[in-house]
């Protein structure tokens, strides 16, 4: 049976059951992890999230708005199978949870990530054993499990999307082994949750075949939607049975780009998904995949729920969002000014801190390059300065190399607020940063995917950050600038006569190259 509240965004609370727990003051990490609103960096945390099927530790560093991954991993533990039956743990997957848990304390402390959060989900919550599991923990490991209730879990991890995609709109669904929480996004908060026992673990249990399981699906996906009855445009999907569906539809499709962070689908891409999912032997899903053993086995019960789901609350777009429960305990902790600021663009300043050759001439090459797109639309914009940030960062990459390296690390990068395209894009002109042509490579299937006008405003601001950087000095301020008359066709360069020199051989064939780009007559003065 659902469980649901009207409750929005607020403290994180979890169940008065556990003991022990870090200094609440400072919420779940023990300690205020922003303490400054103006924050770039993040130091090193980590959180471990305890769920029915897995547990994961990822350790988060780099850029305070768009955390990096500095550490990941995770052990398929299953600690909810057959929970429905016995009302107690998985006695295997108990052993096993506690031995990931062990090695993952000993990680922590070699690197000086204390304390750690953990959080356990709903196979710890609901089993009979669960608190006498957490006291287990505490006393082998060392680490406090903090037992989330559904509302919290839900919360948590519509905030983790938030984290990605600040403007999202929509519908949040988050599944586990044992659950599956939704909740409503809008405007940055959380509004209506609800918790579920939809968990493919927990629907292994039915008995009596497909068509019982399909009944008891519905009925649940009924009763959620009498209580989230909103409409809802975009689905965000959350949970490894879902990134599991995403991979296999991006195979059933022939999609060029494997990142599943973003990737969108239509609710009719997916039906056809479920529907050739059913048909597939899982172990040929897996060898499809590279997905374990004990994932794929949830995936068609996942299918049916999704199918279910989409048929009643009908959205227009599925996304996945990579992003979930440990990302939302930070997203929990960052002051407003700084769930304010843009994710991608706050990656691409800590890259090029951390990497380019001129820390802070990526702005001063914004602003040169800036007339030539007149009056962009803000999506556009934060593209280009995304691109200006990261134009030298891959300086060390082999010069043969270099264009393609630039493009592999746009298109494939763990950054958040980027869509496909927008990758796409950004790639495409970190490409020209070092390239004139792009014709024989081996991207020309991604190329596809934007139209001839976008690949060629990536073009032309590709070239126009190559010729830029020709006049990269200490000194940063380019002594030169561009003016852009796009019905004369006509870019005209404006040198100081005391910098004219900087102005040479080069530098006049890269200006060339751009007005190429630009269809353009060019004029120096």
């Amino acid at each position: 049976m659902a469980v649901a509240t009207n409750g929005g965004s607020g403290a994180v609370n979890f169940d008065p059951v556990v003991r022990d727990l870090p200094n609440r003051d400072h919420g779940p990490f023990g300690r205020p992890l922003f303490d400054d609103p103006k924050v770039k960096a993040l130091r090193r945390v980590g959180a471990i999230d305890v769920g029915s099927n897995s547990v994961r530790m990822v350790v988060f560093d780099g850029a305070a708005r768009s955390p990096a991954y500095f550490y990941n991993e995770k052990i398929m533990c299953s600690l909810g199978a057959g929970l429905s039956d016995t009302g107690h743990l998985s006695p295997e997957g108990r052993v096993r949870a506690l031995e990931a848990l062990k090695r993952f304390a000993l990680l922590a402390k070699d690197m000086n990530v204390a304390p750690m959060t953990a959080v356990a989900t709903a196979a710890v919550r609901n089993a009979s054993d669960g608190e006498d599991f957490c006291a287990e923990v505490a006393r082998e490991t060392g680490i406090n499990l903090w037992v989330a209730s559904g509302m919290e879990e839900a919360r948590l991890s519509a905030q983790g999307v938030f984290l990605g995609w600040p403007s999202a709109k929509g519908l949040m669904c988050d599944i586990g082994g044992s659950s599956m929480e939704l909740a409503e996004l809008g405007e940055g908060t959380v509004g209506r949750r609800v918790s579920s026992e939809l968990g493919p673990l927990k629907l292994m249990d039915i008995e009596g075949g497909f068509k019982k399981r399909k009944a008891a699906i519905d009925a649940e996906v009924d009763d959620l939607r009498e209580t989230i009855d909103g409409t809802y445009e975009t689905l965000f999907l959350v949970g490894g049975s879902w990134r599991a569906i995403a991979r296999l539809d991006m195979e059933r499709r022939g999609y060029p780009l494997k990142v599943l962070h973003e990737y969108r689908m239509t609710p009719r891409s997916i039906l056809r998904t479920v529907k050739w999912i059913g048909k597939q032997d899982v172990s040929e899903l897996r060898a499809l995949t590279g997905a374990s053993e004990a994932r794929m086995r949830l995936v068609p019960i996942a299918a049916q729920v999704l199918k279910s789901l989409i048929q009643r609350f009908k959205p227009k777009v599925v996304a996945i969002s990579s992003y979930g429960i440990r990302e939302g305990l930070l997203y929990e902790q960052m002051p407003f000014e700084l769930k304010r600021r843009d994710p991608l663009i706050e990656a691409c300043r800590f890259d090029e801190k951390q990497h380019a050759r001129l820390p802070g001439f990526g702005r001063v090459l914004f602003d040169f390059i800036e007339p030539l797109f007149p009056k962009p639309s803000e999506e556009r914009r934060r593209l280009i300065k995304a691109a200006c940030l990261l134009h030298d960062v891959s300086w060390r990459a082999h010069p043969d190399y270099r264009a393609e390296v630039c493009f592999d690390n746009a298109t494939r990068a763990n950054l958040g607020g980027l869509d496909h395209q927008g990758r796409i894009f950004l790639g495409v002109a970190l490409l020209h940063r070092y390239k004139n042509n792009r014709v024989g490579t081996r991207f020309e299937d991604l190329y596809e995917m934007l139209d001839e006008r976008d690949l060629a405003a990536a073009e032309a601001l590709g070239k126009a950050m190559r010729f830029g950087a020709m006049f990269a000095t200490e000194g940063r301020d380019i002594p030169a600038k561009m003016v852009w008359h796009p019905k004369k066709r006509l870019l005209r360069l404006k040198l100081r006569p005391e910098q004219s020199a900087l102005f040479g051989e080069v530098a006049a064939a890269r200006f060339a190259s751009l007005a190429s780009a630009l269809d353009a007559k060019t004029e120096v003065s």
